[in-house]
């Protein structure tokens, strides 16, 4: 059973950036492939941002080159650092294994406006 908690969102202005964090616990960390996703209002979730047991990334078109996904495997911990926001990055963020286990944590609420 994994369990999982996000940290790090709130507001900020366009242009600006945040680093999203996620703790996971109750299973093995460092085997498992992660990823970041987010909902925007009256949307459906959405994968962002992925990373390999390895270390292999990859990323949605719209974030590409503005996203980093990166994990700490001695921290239990996957990061997402988000540079050059936009309106449209607005949504609640979550972590989850890949594929996605059922038990999604809480999210994180990210807030891109002037």
């Amino acid at each position: 059973q994994v369990q999982l908690v996000e940290s790090g969102g709130g507001l900020v202005q366009p242009g600006g950036s945040l680093r999203l964090s996620c703790v996971a616990s109750g299973s093995i960390f460092s085997a498992k492939a992660m990823g970041w996703y987010r909902q925007a209002p009256g949307k459906q979730r959405e994968l962002v941002a992925r990373i390999s047991s390895g270390g292999v990334t990859d990323y949605v078109d719209s974030v590409k080159g503005r996203f980093t996904i990166s994990r700490d495997n001695a921290k239990d911990t996957v990061y997402l650092q988000m540079n050059s926001l936009k309106p449209e990055d607005t949504a609640v963020y979550y972590c989850n294994v890949l594929p996605p286990n059922p038990n999604w944590g809480q999210g994180t609420r990210v807030t891109v406006s002037s």
